[in-house]
């Protein structure tokens, strides 16, 4: 079979991007041929991948999001493929993989009615009711049960094309034998002395993800444990306001944005806390990311993974709506009590062994090859 993959941006380091890549590997290792259409593509390209950037330009995002979809749709009809499997919402699509959130649901409840005369509010509207709309026939991948109730609530989609994947971390984030010299030699290279707490926060999109909120929370601690903790915030984005923000919190050195890289693992043993108080997170792979390495995690509700960290114990959830003054207390207490942390870790590495987390691309596949 012909695939034909669509997604706006490729980079090595974002969720929906792994996702697709797993996904499509995995199409690829059953013996199916490959193709991409992107706007753009960072980073190596997999043998047998036929990848095409599509070269358009507009001065609006949804204008060149309509633009990439209306040259995909030429070039298909010239050179066609058996399926067309998306990443982000569009016209034509045969399979949906559900990354993004529900976009009406904010656009409702976020924005006044202005924004929804607007022809950004039209353009991403319209292509996610060509997805999940009663006349729309693209069969639909879920990792969010929380969103799958949203779509439904604003679209009446078919439960019939709606199909629940489960997660699908990588077998390299489970913490191996020798976790704790790993962990050991990674405090020895980041020079964190054996009474030093390190947090981190891992994830492109510092506003989305809730940088902001760490921050403020890291510079409510006491004194004592705020001066024995340091924060590593890793991802690809642009960090000078969220800099200036620390800097205006007095917190100096002891925060370091570094960017989006491949040994994300090693930070994961090395750390004594995520933290993810994000604004809106769809699924949240680096929850899971936190729970199979034994990282203690301290989430938003709104992450569509967050309960695995409530069934695993393996932290602690906000609840929602979301208060600053209860993620200031979550935050003392985790770092304060290294019991409770041992407690949270081996919970979490249990969890590991006995659930599915990890089976995602299998899944994904077959759905998107099912005849």
């Amino acid at each position: 079979m012909h695939l034909a993959f669509v997604l706006y941006k490729y980079f090595s380091f974002g969720g929906l991007q792994r996702d697709f890549m797993r996904i499509a590997l995995e199409c690829q290792q059953r013996g199916h041929r490959i193709r991409v259409y992107t706007l753009q593509w960072e980073g190596d390209i997999p043998p047998g991948f036929d990848v095409r950037v599509v070269p358009v330009k507009a001065l609006f995002n949804h204008r060149r999001y309509a633009k990439f979809s209306a040259w995909v749709k030429a070039d298909l009809a010239r050179d066609p493929v058996d399926r067309l499997v998306g990443f982000n919402k569009m016209p034509d699509l045969d399979v949906y993989y559900a990354a993004d959130s529900c976009y009406e649901d904010k656009a409702q409840n976020l924005h006044n009615a202005f924004y929804r005369l607007s022809g950004r509010y039209r353009h991403f509207a319209e292509y996610e009711r060509a997805v999940f709309g009663r006349g729309a026939k693209a069969e639909i991948l879920m990792i969010s049960e929380a969103e799958q109730r949203l779509f439904i609530k604003y679209y009446d989609t078919p439960l019939e094309r709606l199909h629940m994947l489960p997660p699908g971390i990588s077998l390299d984030r489970r913490a191996p034998a020798n976790a704790a010299e790993i962990r050991a030699g990674f405090r020895r290279e980041f020079k964190l002395a054996d009474d030093e707490l390190l947090m981190v926060q891992i994830g492109s999109g510092f506003k989305k993800k809730g940088v902001d909120r760490s921050l403020k929370a890291l510079a409510a601690l006491p004194p004592a444990l705020k001066k024995r903790t340091r924060f590593l915030v890793i991802g690809q984005d642009n960090a000078k306001a969220f800099q200036a923000q620390s800097v205006a919190l007095g917190l100096g050195e002891q925060v370091q944005f570094l960017k989006g890289r491949s040994d994300i693992p090693r930070f994961l043993l090395g750390a004594d806390l995520l933290i993810h108080p994000a604004y809106d997170e769809n699924a949240g792979m680096v929850l899971l990311e936190a729970l199979v390495a034994g990282l203690p995690a301290l989430v938003s509700g709104v992450c569509g993974y967050a309960h695995y960290i409530a069934e695993a114990d393996c932290g602690l959830v906000l609840d929602e709506p979301f208060e600053q003054a209860q993620l200031n207390r979550y935050l003392e207490r985790m770092l304060s009590d290294q019991a409770a942390r041992l407690t949270w870790s081996r919970h979490g590495l249990a969890f590991a062994e006995t659930t599915d987390l990890y089976s995602l691309p299998q899944c994904a596949a077959d759905k998107i090859l099912a005849e």
